[in-house]
């Protein structure tokens, strides 16, 4: 037991200072992105079957789009250079500076020492839901993707289909190698169409039935030729539990675009972070 000190209410009411205000940060020219998703090719499609997981590779310049086709459906979505494994999405910087659930015009930051924009999200048809009473929103970037290992330590056994296992088989198939190798490459996701938030009493992490329906998508530009890797999470819509076989669970998704010639005139993919990596030295 602690001491409540004398002027605890005054610490409390400090108000907050946003750590990383991105009045400065590079802004996506979405008025141009907006034109070129008017006139898109479909150059490819990838169903990602329940309770499992597929990889899909966007060129730099290209959109994908995640798309709900049966039913209320999750995804875990994880993203890399399609040249260089190292350079992958990392969720807690891109929570950082955009918050922890992202939406049209925000964008997906790559790891250190790259830290560049990724993808640019450019439609999401659950852009209406906002943030309801229980202060939970769509597209998280706060949970880490159920695995095998916290259920093992939470509930025993051995359940081989959550979202980590998943798509490290995935991985493992595209890339050709033992699941061992491929395994440290997974790393944190994007929620799709996951709706979560934290309780306000104990601030624990919390998923409720999502709103996605058939025909709602989320949609992407690539910044950099990606590859990516989605799994449909055994939740299902996330509404009960997950790292089971007990929710109903469908398919989902991926369609990869292609714009007209002409339509991205004076975009560059971006540079690397320009920090000289000397720490000081």
């Amino acid at each position: 037991m602690t001491t409540r000190p004398e002027d605890a209410e005054t610490r409390r009411d400090v108000p907050p200072v946003i750590c990383y205000p991105v009045e400065t940060l590079p802004q996506p020219d979405m008025g141009l992105y907006t034109r070129a998703r008017d006139r898109l090719t479909k150059t490819e499609e990838v169903l990602v079957a329940p309770r499992d997981a597929a990889t899909f590779h966007v060129p730099a310049g290209h959109f994908f789009r995640i798309v709900s086709v049966e039913g209320p459906q999750v995804g875990d979505l994880n993203l890399w250079h399609a040249d260089d494994l190292s350079e992958r999405f990392y969720t807690g910087k891109t929570r950082a500076l955009h918050g922890t659930h992202l939406t049209t015009g925000q964008q997906m930051w790559s790891a250190f020492p790259h830290l560049r924009p990724m993808a640019t999200i450019t439609h999401d048809t659950l852009g209406w839901y906002g943030i309801d009473r229980y202060g939970g929103s769509v597209h998280d970037v706060i949970g880490t993707r159920c695995d095998p290992y916290t259920h093992n330590l939470l509930k025993g056994g051995h359940y081989h289909h959550c979202c980590h296992s998943n798509l490290t088989r995935a991985l493992a198939d595209h890339l050709g190698v033992p699941l061992a190798q491929a395994e440290p490459h997974v790393h944190d996701v994007l929620n799709v169409f996951m709706c979560t938030g934290f309780t306000r009493d104990t601030g624990q992490y919390f998923m409720k039935a999502s709103p996605v329906r058939p025909g709602d998508y989320i949609e992407f530009f690539a910044e950099v030729d990606l590859l990516g890797a989605l799994s449909a999470c055994p939740g299902g819509d996330c509404s009960s539990e997950h790292s089971s076989d007990a929710a109903a669970c469908h398919p989902l998704l991926v369609e990869v675009f292609k714009p007209e010639g002409g339509a991205l005139d004076g975009w560059v993919p971006p540079a690397a972070n320009g920090y000289d990596g000397t720490h000081g030295r």
